[in-house]
């Protein structure tokens, strides 16, 4: 299974960016991909995930109502639309994957056994 993100870039506070998630090389709906980001200094931080298999989806409390996951399965890519970032959005953000995560680890990074490149989202003014 191959991951790669993209998207990530320099936006000012209140703006837009969408990272995109391209997987590859997995059987598509067995498949659970989240959002992971780390900012300097801090652990990694599970954000956001949605489960291929029902579409259903998960939002930390820090992004919800501003991040939005979703999929397209025709280009097997998940997509992460944030809006009003702030500051403290910074990070670099990585996308991952594993089949069947446990609702409770959801969130959890050891949880996931594919990991993508991470992209950097900065955000400042």
């Amino acid at each position: 299974v191959q991951l790669q993100a993209y998207g990530g870039g320099f936006v000012q506070p209140g703006g837009s960016l969408r990272l995109s998630c391209l997987v590859s090389g997995a059987s598509w709906n067995v498949y659970d991909i989240a959002w992971f980001r780390q900012a300097p200094g801090k652990e990694r931080e599970g954000i956001s995930c949605i489960r291929n298999s029902d579409s259903t989806t998960y939002h930390a409390e820090s992004v919800q109502g501003r991040f939005t996951i979703s999929s397209d399965n025709a280009k097997t890519t998940v997509y992460l639309q944030m809006n009003s970032l702030r500051p403290e959005d910074t990070a670099v953000y990585y996308c991952a994957a594993d089949s069947s995560v446990i609702q409770s680890n959801i969130a959890s990074q050891t949880a996931y056994t594919y990991w993508g490149q991470g992209t950097q989202v900065t955000v400042s003014s």
